[in-house]
């Protein structure tokens, strides 16, 4: 019977793969955020066309992970992507104020979408190393954050060049899933 119990509850949790889409606007820092992550390293990157995915296992959990092309032309394309998704990181260029309400436009947008009603929401001021960047409060205000209920969320300041506020990041995830 013990046998029996430990196949079902293997077949049952081992191998769900959590899939997280991050998105933002065009030079908001996704990629490089990804494959930090990755190789945990800065590496050179180019506008994304299309998407990025990879797969990331941490503290025993498996992650499918989809960087998403912020440009104007591409966000069209978004929804393609909320299918089963668990977490969205939206990353946000905390130095680029004047398009911040062009990114509230679209996740409010997005939060609408019945794919996404129970997947949790990471957002990750970056650039936070530049002069002149919202901190995390700022961005959280700019994004109208605090009207969010019945889904968990977090916004966390970042340096995406630099890995800083990366892991605690994957943290909150990992705790929240």
């Amino acid at each position: 019977m013990g046998l029996i119990m430990a196949k079902l509850f293997q077949s049952w949790w081992v191998g769900k793969k959590y899939k997280i889409i991050v998105v933002g606007l065009d030079n908001a820092g996704k990629t490089t955020i990804l494959y930090n992550y990755m190789t945990k390293d800065q590496v050179e990157t180019k506008p994304t066309i299309g998407s990025n995915v990879e797969e990331l296992t941490y503290r025993n959990l498996d992650f499918v992970i989809w960087d998403i092309g912020g440009q104007e032309s591409l966000r069209k394309s978004w929804s393609t992507y909320y299918v089963q998704t668990d977490v969205v990181i939206v990353v946000i260029d905390s130095s680029d104020t004047t398009r911040l309400p062009i990114m509230k436009e679209q996740l409010h947008n997005m939060l609408q979408h019945e794919d996404l009603a129970r997947s949790h929401i990471l957002v990750l001021a970056n650039k936070q190393d530049l002069s002149g960047s919202l901190n995390p409060a700022e961005v959280s205000l700019q994004l109208d954050l605090q009207i969010l209920r019945n889904r968990k969320w977090q916004i966390n300041g970042c340096c995406a060049v630099k890995g800083e506020g990366l892991p605690e990041a994957l943290e909150w995830i990992a705790n929240n899933i």
